[in-house]
């Protein structure tokens, strides 16, 4: 299974805020959202919504640096939303965002928070499982159920194992360098997919940095399930002990390893 292309990443920008919009339907956005402490469902389309404008305008300006993102961070003002507004909203700027980059292209060169050789892949693809994460958060706040096409899923886990183990990594979160030790390996297998597929990772702490491949390997730690269950642990939507997964082995290295790689 080979990785999304650039008009994939901008068609699932705009496909997942759809499915996003149609949980809002009829919805209480005041319910809380578990999985991001101290918002509500409301707060956070708000928040997915503006960080999407927010992207699109550093694609669309070919910006030096960031722009300033308060606007999405503090979301004090948004305590009650409309989902016949909200909804709509949201799928606007995803909107905004799909075409801000295919105007760009996608090797356009541009301020990235990690340096990318290709600014807009970086921010097709960000965007992409930020959004579908942040539909999985408002899907498991509101109890509206939750999938995601294999493909999409395995990308999204790609991503997150690239970057959790960019060297830079340990300048912005220095307590990850507690991660690595002698006999530290983790496996993920999704059970649910073909070999064929590929969709198994292991997770190997054993050196000077954090490090990951797609293998099918022995290690101190194996976890299988599907993968939208991988992924929802993996990205710290769901707990453990309440992922449909089997840990085999040293699950208190798997919990220490979920403590210190927390995805927002």
């Amino acid at each position: 299974m080979t990785g999304l292309s650039f008009d994939r990443h901008r068609a699932e920008i705009v496909a997942q805020s759809d499915l996003l919009r149609s949980h809002l339907d009829g919805a209480d956005l005041t319910r809380p959202v578990p999985s991001c402490p101290g918002w509500n469902v409301g707060q956070l389309v708000r928040h997915l919504g503006g960080g999407q404008r927010w992207a699109a305008e550093v694609v669309r300006t070919r910006a030096a640096g960031p722009p300033s993102d308060t606007h999405f961070r503090d979301l004090s003002a948004y305590p009650r939303e409309d989902p016949a507004v909200v909804g709509p909203w949201l799928v606007e700027g995803a909107a905004e965002l799909a075409d801000a980059l295919e105007a760009a292209g996608p090797e356009l060169t541009t301020w990235t928070p990690l340096p990318m050789p290709a600014a807009t892949t970086f921010w097709a693809r960000r965007f992409a499982h930020e959004t579908l994460m942040h539909r999985a958060d408002a899907a498991l706040a509101l109890d509206a159920g939750f999938a995601v096409d294999p493909a999409v899923a395995v990308d999204a886990l790609d991503e997150w194992m690239e970057l959790g183990a960019l060297p830079q990594m340990f300048d912005f979160h220095p307590h990850r360098r507690e991660l690595v030790g002698p006999g530290r390996t983790l496996h993920f297998h999704a059970t649910d997919l073909p070999p064929e597929a590929g969709a198994e990772w292991l997770v190997d702490l054993t050196g000077d940095t954090l490090a990951w491949r797609r293998a099918h390997e022995k290690a101190a730690v194996a976890v299988r399930g599907p993968v939208t269950e991988l992924l929802l642990l993996i990205y710290g939507r769901r707990p453990v002990d309440a992922a449909a997964v089997e840990v085999l082995g040293d699950a208190k290295l798997l919990d220490f390893w979920l403590e210190r790689v927390a995805f927002g």
